[in-house]
């Protein structure tokens, strides 16, 4: 798990818009990589603030709140890129970007932070809900964020967290999260 200053770093690290509207929306959404990927540009709900994730492990639907900072980044990748289908497509345009791809982006922007620690996509999906629960979002909510079946899996979250820490940054504030 990342600290929320590590998390924070790391998501600012490269200097690619691209690169950083992908670690931004991984770690302050909590979305699976896979999700992420198929993400449209008509799945965001600017107006309301929230995403729609109709790609989940399951094909399950569910909406996710993100922030107006959040927003503004990927309106600016949006005008810079201009996606065809997916949100995040690769050098073939219409198709996705590419799970390897944002591996190594992880990968390269921990090298960046001089992170001395292993880390994978799945971790900045490990420290979201550890956050959220350290800024008091309950277990049920979190659950619904994730998009877990069973709250069994979410409960893993728990052992994990320091609810004496501070409030959350903006990159994390949004509909139905706290600050």
């Amino acid at each position: 798990m990342l600290s929320r200053q590590e998390a924070l770093a790391l998501v600012v690290a490269l200097p690619n818009i691209k690169h950083r509207a992908i670690l931004s929306l991984l770690y302050s959404t909590g979305l699976r990589l896979s999700e992420v990927l198929h993400l449209k540009p008509g799945d965001i709900d600017s107006g309301r603030g929230v995403l729609r994730v109709e790609q989940g492990k399951g094909k399950k639907s569910r909406e996710v709140g993100i922030t107006p900072s959040l927003i503004g980044l990927l309106r600016q990748y949006y005008r810079i890129y201009r996606p065809l289908v997916y949100l995040f497509e690769g050098r073939i345009p219409g198709r996705t970007y590419s799970a390897t791809s944002v591996r190594r982006i992880v990968h390269k922007a921990a090298q960046c932070i001089g992170l001395g620690k292993r880390i994978s996509v799945h971790t900045l999906r490990h420290s979201y809900a550890s956050h959220m629960l350290e800024a008091g979002v309950n277990l049920k909510r979190l659950q619904m964020l994730l998009g877990h079946n069973s709250m069994k899996t979410t409960s893993g979250y728990l052992h994990l967290c320091d609810t004496t820490s501070e409030p959350l940054p903006d990159l994390l504030s949004g509909p139905d999260k706290p600050l």
